[in-house]
């Protein structure tokens, strides 16, 4: 499911590097990012939030804030330049997937799902469950569905999702067929 298939229209891997993967980079985000971590937010959920709220500039600052101080955040590169955020935060039973932004000049070009897929891979190394909750009107429900989430709760303005892990050998089976000879 998470093979490197992130494509332009042609159909040509984006930037693939020679393991298949995009030379995408995830690292901890500094303090001196919290400025481009709002940028990135604002870009990437701000239409969504405006559709139902409008923009407070305040208020969302201060949530951002104590999101900022109570998640372990990543600045995601491509190319060593910032393209947008995400918190994966690894628990015993779960690895919480969130704070998950890119930056619009770098969407729909599967970059996304290269993000998700690197996160999907260490929780099925370890056996256990990703969770995630998105606005319910956000279109980035498309990608969690294709990669196997599904509605355990929601609230009035949240879906919260999860996805089991799938075991190596589950993985390693799709990956290759078999043709039995008679």
């Amino acid at each position: 499911m998470c093979e490197a298939r992130a494509t332009l229209c042609g159909g040509s891997p984006v930037n693939a590097n020679s393991s298949g993967r995009m030379p995408l980079e995830l690292r901890p985000a500094e303090d001196s990012e919290f400025d481009f971590a709002f940028q990135a937010k604002r870009d990437a959920i701000g239409p969504h939030v405006c559709v139902r709220w409008g923009w407070d500039e305040t208020w969302q600052l201060e949530h951002h804030r104590a999101r900022w101080q109570g998640k372990p955040w990543q600045i995601i590169l491509l190319d060593s330049q910032r393209i947008g955020t995400v918190s994966i935060d690894i628990q015993p039973s779960h690895l919480q997937f969130g704070e998950f932004y890119i930056l619009a000049p770098w969407r729909n070009r599967g970059l996304g799902t290269e993000v998700l897929c690197r996160a999907l891979s260490v929780a099925d190394d370890k056996g256990i469950e990703t969770r995630v909750e998105y606005l319910k009107w956000n279109p980035v429900a498309s990608l969690y569905r294709r990669h196997g989430f599904a509605v355990h709760a929601e609230n009035d303005t949240h879906y919260l999702l999860r996805r089991a892990p799938i075991r190596i050998e589950s993985r390693r089976s799709t990956a290759t067929s078999t043709v039995e000879v008679r």
